[in-house]
């Protein structure tokens, strides 16, 4: 049974990272943009998927409880000179990925496709924290009522945008990385000090970091008398504010899924979208004060007991604090006067935790949960799972 298990969760994994178009917004560059935009994400991973290969998919190491990620892309307005692109980033060398990582430019950058056949069942919504979900939830979605591959509406928030920055369809010639040169950045690799970009369709871009990948996130998990679960966590430096989702689901007949229960802490029933991406500290504040994300003040949630109820054989968490950008651009912007950069460069930050209960098992957590065997964490899917469902790559 327990693999069984397994295998339910890798698919429902899969499932519910290909139904989300991934609308990757930027600034263009061109007439009135900087000829040249170049955007950093680093993440640090815990729980479960800081110890899979899968996280290395994102750039994750190899190996350890506590991993990093560090995606990176390059979009210039410039077609390459002397022949096909080239472009490198050359890092201090704490950061441990030798000389220089090559930024490739791909054939083509496809959005992920929806789901390739109609799923089975169906999908409860919960959100907000406390032990009761209110009236009116769940929200249900009968996939039998939904032609092959569609999404249903409303599913996913539209309001929250994926911005990625550069990508091929803003850009002229655009570049990323991790590409296919065996490189991933460590867990006990660090950014802090100065980094170059060079490239022969872009101009130089240099710029020094002071702000080095988040502390890793912890979650304990304990039941309340009434059968809810209440997360805790001790908050780190840096965060602006925090999400926490689960989803779960029962086994149905010969192994295959039955229903699927997704809840987010999310107060305004915000799901998936802009919020499983890097969110700058402004567009934080603003999902704080409207109740979507949790202050950085806050170390606790509960989920409600109806998501346990609903989601008997097994729930998978991720929780993720948002964190710091830094932002860089040449030449400086004057104080009037018309400004126009010959490139900007923006780093964002984020930590994401994950972990998976199970009938008889828990997985990624640290503390009690309800007198279930404790164990460190070992899977990966939450690292496929945090993009689509707003929490970070997971445990």
């Amino acid at each position: 049974m327990k693999s069984n298990r397994m295998i339910a969760v890798t698919a429902l994994g899969a499932g519910l990272i290909a139904i989300p178009a991934m609308h990757l917004a930027a600034q263009p560059g061109g007439a009135g943009g900087p000829v040249a935009r170049y955007d950093m994400r680093a993440g640090t991973v815990s729980g479960v998927a800081g110890m899979s290969g899968m996280s290395m998919m994102f750039g994750g190491g190899k190996g350890g409880s506590v991993q990093h990620e560090l995606l990176l892309r390059l979009g210039s307005a410039n077609a390459a000179t002397k022949g096909a692109p080239k472009a490198d980033h050359f890092m201090p060398p704490a950061a441990k990925l030798g000389k220089s990582v090559a930024l490739v430019t791909p054939r083509e950058e496809r959005e992920p496709d929806y789901l390739p056949q109609k799923p089975k069942g169906r999908m409860l919504l919960y959100w907000g924290c406390g032990e009761n979900a209110p009236k009116g939830q769940p929200v249900v979605i009968d996939f039998a009522r939904l032609g092959a591959g569609k999404v249903p509406p409303g599913l996913w928030t539209s309001t929250i945008i994926r911005d990625w920055g550069p990508n091929a369809q803003n850009s002229r010639t655009f570049a990323r990385w991790p590409a296919e040169d065996g490189k991933y950045v460590k867990g006990d690799s660090s950014l802090i000090g100065a980094h170059r970009i060079a490239s022969n369709y872009a101009p130089e871009i240099a710029f020094t970091l002071t702000r080095d990948f988040m502390a890793p996130l912890s979650v304990r998990t304990t039941n309340t008398p009434g059968g809810a679960s209440t997360l805790r966590w001790a908050g780190i430096a840096g965060a602006t504010g925090y999400l926490a989702v689960v989803i779960g689901g029962k086994q149905g007949a010969n192994g295959e899924m039955g229903d699927m229960v997704m809840w987010t802490s999310s107060a305004t029933r915000q799901f998936g979208g802009g919020l499983g991406d890097w969110l700058s500290p402004g567009q934080v504040a603003a999902l704080v004060r409207d109740r979507t994300v949790l202050s950085p003040a806050t170390t606790s949630c509960t989920v409600p007991v109806e998501v346990k109820r609903d989601a008997p054989d097994f729930r998978f968490g991720t929780l993720t604090a948002f964190g710091p950008e830094e932002n860089f651009a040449y030449p400086p912007k004057p104080a009037t006067g018309v400004w126009k950069p010959d490139w900007t460069a923006r780093i964002r930050h984020r930590s994401t935790t994950s972990w998976m209960q199970a009938q008889g098992m828990s997985m990624g957590m640290d503390g009690a949960s309800g007198g279930q065997q404790q164990c460190k964490p070992r899977g990966g899917l939450g690292g496929m799972l945090g993009g689509a469902l707003g929490g970070g790559s997971g445990c």
